[in-house]
């Protein structure tokens, strides 16, 4: 197998999985980076990525016919404020109710160019308006001045996994589908571990030639065993008899 180059959205947290990979194939070294970009699947189109860890609305998942996407687990969305707002006094959930009369931040007002969430978080410091975010994203642009609750009544996000489907009757990628495997949790001689797999089937091919030779031999061995016989047959003598051996005397010696 070839290294992967994988890349991740922010918030997901993938050093388990690298560090499982690495463990595994130290042959096959694995690059990963974050990326912060808004199209993270048009790295696979590019082939600047083999497989990216996506996030989509739940439910709503980006698999096309071209692309393959598994979804791993749903993300907490949370609601963050300023250090000093009246959100510290809510206890855990909040709703978008107890929160109707309050100003709210937009994301896609913060694209990558001017800060992206970071400074949607430092904009939310300044206590200008609240902002939802998952939670493991507002987890990574934590700031001590920016409080966050667990949010319960909005729709949630999910990861998931995406990599280029193959075209046609090509086979999927063997290095892929392995690493996909591992982020599924599939210990290393699981059968369905794409390297186990093909291991098996190697084995089980070798084992059928042996059975087929094996077969082969003995259909040899008992038509000659049987053509040996037909011919004893023939000549009247049984199987094994020695020939020129000298005929009985019909008397005793004289």
């Amino acid at each position: 197998m070839v290294g992967l180059k994988i890349a991740y959205v922010p918030g997901v947290t993938p050093g388990k999985w690298l560090t499982r990979w690495n463990e595994r194939y130290p042959q096959n070294p694995l690059t990963a980076l974050r990326y912060d970009g808004e199209d993270i699947l048009g790295r696979l189109g590019s082939q600047e990525s083999d497989a990216v860890f996506v996030r989509f609305k739940t439910g709503e998942s980006p698999k096309t016919p071209k692309i393959h996407v598994i979804p791993l687990y749903d993300e907490q969305p949370v609601v963050c404020a300023a250090k000093d707002h009246d959100l510290e006094l809510y206890d855990e959930p909040v709703s978008l109710a107890d929160l109707a009369d309050q100003p709210f931040l937009d994301l896609a007002d913060y694209p990558e160019e001017i800060g992206g969430t970071a400074m949607a978080m430092e904009v939310c410091s300044s206590g200008a308006g609240l902002l939802v975010l998952p939670l493991s994203v507002a987890r990574l642009h934590h700031r001590k001045d920016v409080i966050h609750k667990e949010l319960s009544d909005v729709p949630t996000t999910s990861i998931g996994i995406a990599w280029v489907a193959p075209v046609g009757d090509e086979p999927e990628d063997p290095v892929i589908a392995e690493f996909i495997g591992v982020v599924r949790g599939r210990g290393e001689n699981s059968s369905r571990q794409a390297s186990v797999a093909q291991k098996q089937q190697e084995e089980a091919e070798i084992a059928r030639k042996r059975r087929q030779s094996s077969q082969s031999e003995q259909a040899k061995a008992a038509k000659k065993a049987e053509a040996k016989k037909k011919s004893a047959a023939r000549t009247g003598r049984k199987p094994g008899a020695k020939r020129g051996g000298k005929p009985a005397g019909r008397g005793g010696k004289r």
